[in-house]
């Protein structure tokens, strides 16, 4: 009985269903609050903005816009100016100012088609060059050499690379994982220790995983050539909380085991998890 304890705790802190279809959720930086992007039934696109307040989510203001947003991020921007970029289902990347959302501070037609995943790199303040926007799986840390990158698919696998060796013939070494029964919507690393990360399931449920280094990260292969040599995952922690797939995951940035997500049960969750600096 200890021993469960003792494992981080996954608890459903705040739940508020929507009246909508929300596809993505996002801490905003520096604050108590976040945002849901989605699309009304009416086929319109709506970005809300949400603060904790006591124990309950109050609705700080609410954005309509002509196409269903799919997409978010607050990556490619400045903690002053916390702008954030989406993509929505006309394949359009726009960039707003949430205090001026009338029109965007910059768009361009991105792809043909909807934009399925977005993220950024460049609100760090480390280096030099214009914030980028990328659409990719996600790596463990932006502000270091690649270390490593979990990808998730359709079978409820994931794999996790280590990306500081790469092989000639071999590519990188990783270790895969099937965590779920269901299509594995998103992975997030936590801001605070980029060896644990979530996982979000087509069946409503979250993985907390932790990644286990080797004792070793290289070793000579056959042909005489540095070669990665993977690690291994320990679940942590599970927890089913809806019975729809868990479309969006979250870490706050600034408070370590806050969480938001959101799922198609059209309900966004504030979760809580525990005892991270324990594991």
């Amino acid at each position: 009985m200890s021993s469960a304890l003792e494992k981080p705790q996954i608890i459903a802190h705040i739940q508020k269903s929507l009246n909508y279809t929300v596809f993505d959720s996002r801490w905003i930086p520096c604050s108590a609050k976040f945002v849901c992007m989605g699309n009304f039934a009416r086929g319109t696109g709506v970005v809300q903005i949400y603060e904790v307040q006591h124990g309950e989510l109050q609705l700080v203001k609410e954005i309509e816009k002509a196409k269903p947003i799919k997409c978010g991020t607050f990556g490619a921007t400045s903690l002053q100016q916390r702008h954030l970029a989406t993509g929505d289902f006309d394949g359009s990347l726009n960039v707003w100012n949430l205090e001026v959302p009338e029109s965007p501070v910059y768009s361009v037609k991105a792809h043909k088609e909807i934009i399925n995943s977005i993220d950024g790199v460049g609100g760090l303040g480390i280096g030099d060059g214009a914030p980028e926007i990328v659409c990719s799986v996600e790596f463990d840390r932006k502000d270091i050499n690649m270390n490593k990158l979990v990808a998730t698919s359709l079978e409820g696998k994931f794999h996790v690379f280590d990306m500081r060796t790469q092989h000639p013939t071999k590519g990188f070494a990783s270790v895969s994982e099937k965590a779920h029964k269901s299509t594995i919507w998103q992975v997030r690393h936590l801001p605070q220790n980029r060896d644990i990360f979530m996982t979000a399931g087509g069946a409503g449920n979250l993985h907390l995983w932790k990644y286990e280094y080797p004792a070793q990260r290289t070793k000579k292969g056959a042909d005489d050539v540095d070669m990665g040599v993977a690690g291994s995952v320990n679940l942590l922690q599970n927890v089913t909380l809806s019975t729809q797939p868990i479309s969006s995951l979250d870490w706050s940035p600034d408070k370590q085991g806050l969480c938001v997500c959101s799922s198609f049960d059209q309900s966004v969750r504030v979760l809580i998890v525990t005892k991270l600096n324990t594991v």
